[in-house]
C-alpha cells in the first residue's frame, strides 16, 4: 500500500530482476511459438489462406489482451506468487495436448474445429500473457520506479516475442515436427512452473501431476489422426500409392492432392489440368522439339518429367520454395539427377527475376499456397517479368483454381490481357463461358498467354484426344468471360477475397 512518500508495501520473498526477466521473456516467446505453430496445425484442414492467418493472429492478440488485463486485475487481489507457477504449468499442459486436440477434432468432429482451435490458442495465450503483469506487481517496490520497472519488463517481453517468432520460423519448424515443438514447449512450461513453485512455495504434488499430463499428451499425439510422412517447412506432406496403377503416386500437401506422378511412365498424366497444359504445349511447338522451360512451382514435378520424356533434350529449370518437397521428389517420387530437370529451392517471383531476357520457350505456372496461387505471382508486375524472359514465340501456361463466380480466375485473365496480346482460357465449357446461361461450378482452369496467336482448333483437337472434356476460349469469348474483372497489381491483389475455394480435399 502506498504512503505519502510514494513507498509501496514490500512483499517478503520478492522476485529478483533476473528471474523476472526470464519469466517475462519466456512466457512472451511461448505465446508467439504457439501462434505460429497453430497456423501449421490448421493448414491441412482450413488451408493456408489470408483468412486462416488473420483468424489465428486475431485470436492470439485477443489472448494477449485478455491475459494482460485479467492478470493485472487478479494480481491486485491475490499474491502473484501463488499464480505464476500454475499459470505456466497449466498452459504447458494445454500446449502439449494441442496437436492431439486439433487433429482429433478435425478427423472426428470437424464442425467444432474452429471452437477447439480458438480455445487451444486462447487458454495458453491468456495464461502466459498474465505472467507479465503478475511479475510486474512483484517487482514494484516504489512508485518512484514504476516507469522503469514497467518499461523494462515490457521491453523484455517484446524481445521475447521477437525471439520466439524468429526461432520458430527459421529454426524449429525447419528441423522439428510441429507436434514435437508443442510437446517440448509444454514440457518446458511445466518445468518452469515447477521451478517457480519450488523456489517460492516449496515442492507441490500438483506440479508432478501436470508433468505426467504432458507426457500423456505427447504419447497420445503419436497415435492421433492426421499424421504426415514428412513435415516440411511449409506443408504436412504424404505420398499415397495408387492401388490401381503400380507406378502411380499422389503427393498430398496439407490434405490436398497436389501432384500425381507415375514413376514408371512420366508421360502418363492423371490430372485433367496437366493434360490440358500438355495439349497446349504439344500443339504450340513441333513434336519432340526440345524446349528451354521454366516452371513456377514444382510439387511432384509431373510436367517437367513429361517434357523430359516426350521431348528429349528439354531443359527445365524449376523454382520450388519448399526444400522438403524437393527431398520427397528425390526420395519417394523417383526424381533422378541428370534428367534435364534443375530444381532450385527459391521463391518463384525471385527466380523468374534472375532469368535472362528472351531465354525461355515456355514458362509454366503451377505454384500454390494452400488452395490459391500465391498473390505475388499473379500481378501485372510479375507477369511482365514472365513476358520478359519468354522469346518472341514463347508461351506462358498456368494452372488456376477457383469456384463459384470465378472472381479470381477472371481477374487473372484480365491481368494477362493487360500484359500479353493473346490470351486463352481452357476448362469445362460452363466454366469458360461457352455455354450460354450456365452457372460455372469451377475447379481447375488453364490460362495461356503469348505474343503469338494460339491455334485454338489444334488445341481443341488435342484436348479431345486426351479426353479432358474441356474447351478452349479465345479472343472475344475470353473478353466477354472476363467482363471487366479487376486487374491485379502489386499494390492491390486481393486474391483471398476474389477466390471462392471449394474445400474438397483435392486440389484438382
Amino acid at each position: 500500500m502506498a504512503g505519502v512518500d510514494g513507498a509501496v508495501e514490500e512483499r517478503p520473498g520478492g522476485l529478483g530482476g533476473r528471474a523476472a526477466g526470464v519469466l517475462v521473456f519466456g512466457s512472451s516467446a511461448a505465446v508467439l511459438v504457439v501462434e505460429i505453430v497453430a497456423l501449421r496445425l490448421l493448414a491441412p484442414y482450413l488451408g493456408l489462406t489470408l483468412e486462416t492467418s488473420t483468424m489465428v493472429i486475431g485470436i492470439a492478440l485477443a489472448a494477449i489482451a485478455v491475459g494482460s488485463w485479467l492478470g493485472g486485475k487478479v494480481a491486485d487481489q491475490v499474491d502473484p506468487r501463488k499464480l505464476i507457477g500454475p499459470s505456466l504449468a497449466v498452459s504447458g499442459v494445454v500446449v502439449a495436448f494441442t496437436p492431439l486436440l486439433l487433429r482429433s477434432t478435425a478427423e472426428w468432429v470437424a464442425p467444432l474445429l474452429l471452437i477447439v482451435a480458438a480455445g487451444a490458442i486462447l487458454v495458453p495465450g491468456a495464461l502466459l500473457s498474465a505472467v507479465t503483469p503478475m511479475v510486474t506487481k512483484l517487482r514494484l517496490t516504489s512508485l518512484a520506479e514504476t516507469g522503469t520497472v514497467v518499461g523494462r519488463l515490457s521491453g523484455v517481453g517484446t524481445v521475447g516475442a521477437i525471439v520466439g517468432t524468429v526461432l520458430t520460423g527459421f529454426v524449429l519448424i525447419s528441423r522439428l515436427p510441429v507436434s514435437g515443438i508443442l510437446i517440448g514447449l509444454g514440457a518446458l512450461l511445466v518445468l518452469g512452473g515447477a521451478l517457480f513453485e519450488w523456489r517460492t512455495r516449496g515442492p507441490r504434488a500438483s506440479t508432478a501431476a501436470l508433468a505426467l499430463a504432458v507426457v500423456a499428451g505427447g504419447l497420445a499425439t503419436t497415435v492421433a489422426p492426421g499424421g504426415c510422412d514428412a513435415e516440411t517447412k511449409y506443408h504436412c506432406a504424404r505420398v499415397v500409392a495408387d492401388p490401381v496403377r503400380e507406378g502411380g503416386r499422389t503427393l498430398v500437401l496439407d490434405g490436398l492432392r497436389h501432384s500425381y506422378v507415375d514413376v514408371d511412365d512420366p508421360t502418363h498424366l492423371e490430372f485433367a489440368y496437366v493434360r490440358g497444359i500438355a495439349a497446349v504445349v504439344d500443339t504450340a511447338f513441333p513434336p519432340e522439339e526440345p524446349l528451354e522451360a521454366y516452371h513456377l512451382g514444382g510439387g511432384g514435378l509431373t510436367f517437367p518429367r513429361y517434357l523430359a520424356s516426350a521431348r528429349p533434350g528439354t531443359r527445365s529449370l524449376v523454382s520450388e520454395i519448399d526444400g522438403g518437397v524437393v527431398a520427397i521428389d528425390r526420395e519417394r517420387l523417383g526424381l533422378r539427377t541428370g534428367a534435364g530437370i534443375d530444381v532450385r529451392v527459391e521463391d518463384g517471383r525471385l527466380g523468374v527475376e534472375r532469368l535472362d531476357d528472351g531465354s525461355r520457350d515456355l514458362v509454366v505456372g503451377d505454384a500454390f499456397g494452400g488452395v490459391s496461387v500465391p498473390w505475388h505471382l499473379t500481378t501485372v508486375e510479375a507477369l511482365e517479368e514472365v513476358r520478359r524472359v519468354l522469346d518472341e514465340d514463347g508461351l506462358y501456361v498456368a494452372n488456376l483454381i477457383d469456384h463459384g463466380p470465378l472472381g479470381f480466375a477472371r481477374a487473372e485473365a484480365a491481368t494477362l490481357q493487360r500484359v500479353f496480346p493473346h490470351v486463352a482460357v481452357l476448362g469445362d465449357p460452363e466454366d469458360v463461358g461457352l455455354v450460354p446461361g450456365a452457372e460455372p461450378e469451377g475447379g481447375n482452369l488453364v490460362v495461356v498467354a503469348s505474343r503469338r496467336m494460339v491455334d485454338a482448333e489444334a488445341v481443341q483437337e488435342a484436348l479431345d484426344a486426351r479426353q479432358t472434356g474441356w474447351r478452349i476460349a479465345t479472343g472475344g469469348d475470353v473478353t466477354r468471360w472476363v467482363d471487366g474483372a479487376q486487374v491485379l497489381t502489386d499494390d492491390h491483389a486481393p486474391i483471398d477475397q476474389l477466390l471462392t475455394p471449394y474445400r474438397s480435399g483435392s486440389r484438382v
